[in-house]
């Protein structure tokens, strides 16, 4: 592990998380996917896919209001969970926190399911694409989240920072969520005026 500085309420910045680091604490685990954001290529994709592995096992039990409470719940935790581990890390937005994707997938499968695999591989493709790419919107709120963070000093983050990093995370991957959304009813009105 190594590390640079450290902070007084924080544990020492990691430039290198290890699987010993992730799974050391909740926070990081659920930050890290529980381990899909350690993947060394596109750690986004991993924790997408973790994402579309769990909801389809957990949709065998969960009603789509549990799912909602669910999803609510994730976001409003995950913006303590993805700021405080970005702050452990000393990044704006690290690559392999991914909850972000995780839940952002999860309310776009809970806003579309039932759908056929090949709808679903579409849903996946498009929200990486937009993910990644970040266009229109999503670039907007990816950039006025990093352009407040660059901003900050050596200090350690006060709890409303680290609530309002964590929310910049996740909130350019729910808007990338609500463009694959308008996408997949696009192509199933499409689907249907073409039947």
């Amino acid at each position: 592990m190594n590390t640079e500085t450290t902070h007084s309420k924080i544990t020492p910045v990691v430039t290198t998380p290890t699987v010993k680091w992730v799974f050391a604490k909740i926070t990081r685990m659920m930050a890290f996917g529980f381990g899909s954001g350690l993947s060394p290529k596109a750690p986004g994709t991993a924790g997408t896919l973790w994402s579309w592995a769990t909801f389809l096992i957990g949709d065998l039990f969960l009603s789509r209001q549990n799912w909602l409470w669910l999803i609510f719940g994730g976001i409003v935790l995950g913006c303590w969970i993805c700021g405080h581990v970005s702050e452990e890390l000393g990044k704006q937005d690290f690559g392999g926190i991914v909850w972000d994707e995780i839940v952002a997938f999860w309310l776009l499968l809970a806003l579309t399911m039932p759908m056929t695999i090949w709808m679903q591989c579409l849903a996946f493709g498009v929200f990486r694409l937009f993910d990644a790419l970040k266009p229109g919107p999503i670039g907007l709120i990816d950039h006025h989240f990093k352009h407040l963070e660059g901003n900050t000093n050596s200090a350690p983050s006060s709890a409303l920072q680290i609530l309002w990093r964590g929310f910049g995370i996740i909130a350019d991957d729910l808007a990338a969520a609500f463009l694959t959304y308008l996408v997949i009813v696009a192509v199933h009105v499409a689907i249907k005026l073409a039947a």
